[in-house]
């Protein structure tokens, strides 16, 4: 009962992370028109990072244990820092179906990367589920796709934007085994922050003759799809792998259609509609467990857990 209710936590908070990431896509159009790709991540960056210090002196955290830096670190230049502005210069160079495309690869190199450097199961549920998604994901992108939309450099951007998102996530995981995804989540924050330092007189310059709307989607970016919606991802990605936290992300897409056609009057098509139904469906395959593996213990091989926890995230 125990495990079925911590299963079901880390259900919801990476059903919270989701949503706050689907809506992150909506806010970045609104901002990116008045801020520049770097300036954008400082500013987003600096709101979730005030926003998670202010909890962290509120629940009196302190600092990560020595055996967390590492993985906070990679993860803070990889996917907090150099992620958010490769994406968002990347989106300036191609339109939005082609950069969903390029950057949906993410997932698949999370599950290549965690099965070689953290052991992660390949169970043939997660496999078929993500091959499902990943189609999905294939035909929202050219659905949205524009002609001539793409450029080169677009593409590359995007693609190492998926790289560094697979590589943040698996640099990530590691670390929440000894450190709270609230202390993993804000200095991961404050370094890429700390990365992203060069950018700063832009983010003045560009504040200052900034709409008040940009302004404000820039704040939300921060404190919602970057510090409340790392930290329920860190969070659920504490108590389960880096693989299955990965195919759930191709729910996204899905979502972003959904908020697009609710928030901003963009009607999907028929292709789109069922693009983001095979999200949706191949997310549930992959998070889906036949009965016999949700009765056994998550690490241990023995029909029963063994009393000395043996079977904590790692």
């Amino acid at each position: 009962m125990n495990h079925r209710r911590t299963e079901l936590l880390a259900a919801g908070a990476a059903t919270v992370t989701v949503i706050l990431w689907a809506s992150a896509f909506v806010s970045i159009r609104s901002a990116g028109a008045a801020y520049s790709p770097g300036a954008l991540a400082l500013g987003r960056l600096l709101s979730g990072a005030l926003a998670l210090g202010v909890i962290c002196l509120i629940r009196r955290e302190g600092l990560p244990p020595r055996s967390a830096w590492r993985g906070i670190a990679v993860s803070g230049v990889l996917w907090f820092g150099f992620y958010m502005v490769v994406l968002n210069w990347g989106e300036q160079q191609v339109d939005a179906g082609t950069a969903a495309l390029v950057v949906n690869i993410g997932p698949l190199l999370i599950a290549l990367l965690g099965a070689r450097l953290l052991g992660d199961a390949m169970p043939p549920r997660l496999l078929a589920g993500m091959a499902v998604s990943f189609a999905g994901a294939v035909t929202v992108g050219l659905s949205m796709s524009d002609d001539g939309g793409s450029s080169v450099l677009g593409v590359i951007l995007c693609l190492l934007a998926a790289i560094a998102y697979a590589g943040g996530v698996v640099a990530q995981k590691p670390a929440l085994g000894s450190a709270t995804p609230l202390q993993v989540t804000t200095f991961g924050c404050f370094t890429g922050a700390v990365v992203c330092l060069p950018f700063a007189g832009q983010l003045v310059s560009e504040a200052a003759d900034a709409p008040a709307s940009a302004t404000l989607n820039m704040v939300y970016l921060g404190v919602f799809p970057t510090a409340l919606a790392f930290t329920t991802w860190a969070y659920a990605l504490a108590r389960t792998t880096a693989s299955r936290m990965g195919a759930t992300t191709y729910a996204v897409p899905a979502l972003v259609v959904l908020m697009s056609w609710l928030a901003l009057g963009e009607v999907p098509g028929l292709l789109t509609l069922a693009g983001g139904t095979l999200c949706l469906a191949g997310v549930a395959v992959s998070r889906s467990r036949t009965r016999r593996t949700a009765a056994a213990p998550v690490t241990a091989p023995e029909p029963q857990p063994q009393p000395e926890s043996a079977s904590d995230p790692a």
